[in-house]
């Protein structure tokens, strides 16, 4: 391998008696991932080499994953200009990941949220490695996110932590005794869907009073939304109806920012809400660390102030006093960072 020029010395590693053994590391840009990050309204592609490195910048394009009417067509002709134009060796691209929210069974290859299968539709990895001719790899984005963090985050030394995604809907990513825990068919984490508030808003599940409906950032728009057409006084009144109408989180937490009183309480009430979730898997799991990731993460002390005060309310003290609560530090998308780890794993069990 060295020979070959896949692997290169880094040096030397430390000795408990003897000779000090010798260290490698693999070499950039010997394979290539093409990463596929999508959410419910946009999507991020990029090219990582075999070191994580990225060989092509992240694009950033709109697409609607429950309107568009055609979405393999669409990321295929997007890839292949993004293949096209990057002149990397297209015998070095060794796979396709692609991450996705919603149900994925990902040893079958399915998401039974989105872009569903039908009896025409094959599954969705046989139909995305048909037309892109390359082995696709499926993922549910919270695991992804989930093995960003084992691998290279605030979980990397940790036994016991779990990942919650606050997003525009919600996830949980579980790591017990050092391993990620998807469960049989891999849908493990789905505390967005538990219920949450008897007779609440009926949630795209097809059920009513989610924990998403009260705590995402689906709930967090739809609130928001309602509260200005009521006339509620905030710094938000001043946007246009069509940035209100497709309304970010971020403009919500700038606006917090700036001493908004109706922002900072509607996401104090986000944070409780999901405190008082969050404090039923403390007791399930009993973690050391939870870390905080997704567009709703970013408000920070926003919400972690009230998710920790609901936390104490409804969590058993043993439990509670001995986990942390941080917000992830990883930057450049993470979660591409956990698919591409994903597809070399794999791409690398297949080939042994």
């Amino acid at each position: 391998m060295i020979n070959e020029g896949l692997i290169a010395k880094k040096g030397s590693g430390q000795s408990i008696g003897g000779r000090k053994p010798d260290l490698y590391t693999s070499t950039p840009g010997n394979f290539f991932v093409l990463g596929i990050e999508m959410d419910r309204y946009q999507t991020k592609m990029a090219i990582l080499d075999n070191t994580f490195n990225y060989a092509v910048p992240t694009k950033t394009l709109s697409l609607d994953i429950e309107k568009e009417a055609r979405p393999i067509e669409l990321l295929h002709s997007l890839a292949t200009e993004l293949i096209e134009n990057s002149k990397i060796d297209k015998n070095k691209l060794i796979g396709i990941g692609v991450s996705m929210p919603g149900l994925v069974d990902a040893k079958q290859g399915h998401n039974h949220t989105f872009i569903v299968a039908t009896e025409q539709l094959k599954t969705l990895k046989e139909e995305l490695e048909n037309t892109f001719n390359r082995p696709v790899y499926i993922q549910n984005d919270v695991k992804c996110l989930t093995s960003a963090e084992k691998h290279f985050g605030l979980a990397k030394d940790k036994n016991d932590a779990l990942l919650l995604f606050l997003d525009w809907g919600i996830g949980l990513g579980i790591i017990m005794d050092g391993e990620i825990r998807g469960g049989r068919l891999g849908f493990s984490g789905e505390i967005g869907h538990m219920p949450f508030k008897d007779e609440g808003i009926l949630c795209y599940c097809g059920k009513r009073g989610c924990l998403e409906t009260v705590a995402s950032g689906m709930a967090l728009a739809k609130i928001v939304k309602e509260g200005i057409q009521s006339g509620q006084h905030s710094l938000l009144n001043n946007l246009p109806d069509s940035e209100i109408d497709k309304i970010e989180p971020q403009v919500i937490i700038n606006a917090a920012k700036r001493g908004d009183q109706y922002a900072i309480k509607i996401l104090g009430d986000i944070g409780y809400n999901v405190g008082r979730a969050v404090a039923s898997t403390i007791q399930l799991f009993n973690p050391e660390l939870i870390i905080l990731a997704g567009r709703i993460a970013q408000a920070q002390e926003y919400i972690t102030i009230p998710m920790q005060q609901a936390i104490n309310t409804y969590c058993m003290a043993q439990i509670r006093e001995d986990v942390v609560i941080k917000v992830s530090e990883l930057t450049n998308n993470p979660i591409l960072l956990g698919l591409t780890s994903n597809v070399l794993n794999q791409h690398l069990e297949t080939t042994n």
